[in-house]
């Protein structure tokens, strides 16, 4: 059998405002990770000369995330690292932060912050607790919402909202478990697309409850892309899709089967 080739995939810009000043960068990928651990989206939110980096993800990918970082933005203008939760896959580099974006705030939930020893860290991180009910985090001239999305699966889990590119980083919400020698960036076939990402919200996120707490806080934003930290991103119609997919799942969590 002849095995498949894996790619690397260049960072780029997704979506910017008209005048060009505030974007959304996809930090790239190599697909060869997948050999190691789950494939993880790294993003990056940049507004005029200051950027956040939203979860930058474990120690192994590290170097490609800092390299893809540094392609647009000098690393010391990178302000503030947005941590969705507390998992490996999103925090596991936690400890480089200091040395590699010395200038950068540490956005995550209070519930964990106690708990970053664990991860190796010790001294250098400003630390900013983001309280239950969320907060703004001030980037440049605009500022982006972390919008509580407790149990979805963590129970400090908090998903981010910018308003200037109207992007929904939703961490392990949308997140798809593809499989091998698979993988694509925009969902295209939803139907095929749900398959992949069934068996992980089912099984990983808490309750329908939870599911419906977050849907009421999001349901007013206007968003044209949806960005997980698994998978692949939903654009236009497929926002939509995802979202009453999200809202019709059976099965979940304590009623997993």
């Amino acid at each position: 059998m002849i095995a498949m080739e894996r790619r690397v995939h260049r960072p780029f810009v997704v979506a910017e405002s008209k005048d060009g000043s505030h974007k959304f960068v996809w930090l790239g990928l190599d697909e060869a990770d997948a050999e190691k651990g789950i494939l993880t989206n790294q993003y990056l939110v940049v507004d005029g000369d200051e950027a956040l980096l939203i979860d930058p993800g474990g120690r192994f990918v590290f170097q490609r995330v800092y390299r893809s970082v540094a392609e647009f933005v000098s690393p010391d203008r990178v302000v503030g690292v947005f941590y969705s939760h507390q998992d490996p896959d999103v925090a596991g580099s936690i400890s480089l932060v200091p040395e590699f974006f010395p200038n950068a705030k540490i956005y995550i939930s209070a519930l964990w912050s106690r708990f970053l020893p664990h991860l190796g860290v010790e001294t250098g991180l400003d630390i900013v607790e983001i309280p239950d009910g969320g907060t703004e985090i001030p980037l440049g001239r605009h500022s982006l919402a972390a919008v509580p999305a407790h149990f979805l699966h963590s129970p400090g889990n908090f998903t981010l909202y910018d308003p200037a590119v109207k992007v929904l980083f939703s961490a392990d919400i949308g997140a798809a478990v593809f499989p091998p020698g698979e993988w694509y960036l925009y969902v295209e076939d939803f139907e095929k697309h749900a398959s992949y990402m069934e068996g992980f919200h089912r099984r990983y996120l808490c309750c329908k409850q939870a599911i419906d707490a977050w849907l009421s806080r999001v349901k007013n934003l206007k968003i044209e892309i949806i960005a997980p930290q698994h998978g692949s991103l939903f654009a236009g119609e497929n926002v939509r899709r995802f979202l009453s997919w999200l809202e019709s799942l059976k099965g979940v969590g304590l009623y997993c089967r």
